[in-house]
């Protein structure tokens, strides 16, 4: 682990990114915790999925660390809804770039696969919420497939998955893998 903090500081160093505009800080798997913000996101998720008979997904400390940490990057550095981080650039068109999103699990945290995330927001004042957060991806035919596992994601089955919410920004993160770390406590 201090590994990869060691060499995600030497990429912000050489990104043009400045250390203290990074939000990225260690993994600490016992202090952990999500909102209760995020938690009414994560009910609120389980139920949309429980009406269309789709099993609940356990609550990961991991990916619930990657969700929060990018919200915070986006609010902060990015100032723009993305799957872009200020450490890598990520581009729909481009392939090549998928990396950024996919492998942050496994470069942030102990889970060791592949993460998927479906991003909210927005900036000038705008707060994201639980309900807004939701009601943004359920009219989004792309993010409402990841949640409710249809089209190319139909044969993929969610083990864990995290939350974050900060700002203007929303942010959850879906894995196959179960997160041996558990779930996280809510700290508020």
């Amino acid at each position: 682990m201090r590994k990869i903090i060691f060499y995600l500081s030497i990429a912000i160093s050489y990104s043009g990114v400045s250390q203290t505009d990074t939000i990225i800080r260690p993994y600490i798997v016992d202090e952990v915790c999500i909102t209760t913000e995020e938690y009414k996101l994560y009910e609120l998720v389980m139920e949309y999925r429980k009406k269309y008979k789709l099993a609940n997904i356990p609550l990961s400390k991991a990916l619930c660390h990657v969700a929060r940490i990018h919200t915070e990057d986006l609010e902060i550095n990015l100032q723009e809804l993305s799957h872009a981080w200020s450490i890598c650039e990520y581009n729909n068109s481009n392939q090549e770039t998928y990396y950024c999103m996919w492998d942050k699990p496994k470069e942030l945290t102990s889970y060791n696969a592949t993460g998927y995330e479906i991003a909210h927001g927005g900036v000038g004042g705008y707060i994201a919420t639980a309900e807004s957060s939701l009601n943004g991806w359920q009219h989004s035919k792309p993010h409402n497939n990841v949640i409710l596992n249809k089209d190319i994601w139909r044969d993929d089955k969610w083990n864990a998955i995290g939350i974050g919410i900060y700002g203007g920004f929303a942010t959850i993160w879906f894995g196959e893998k179960k997160d041996e770390d558990g779930k996280p406590k809510i700290c508020d």
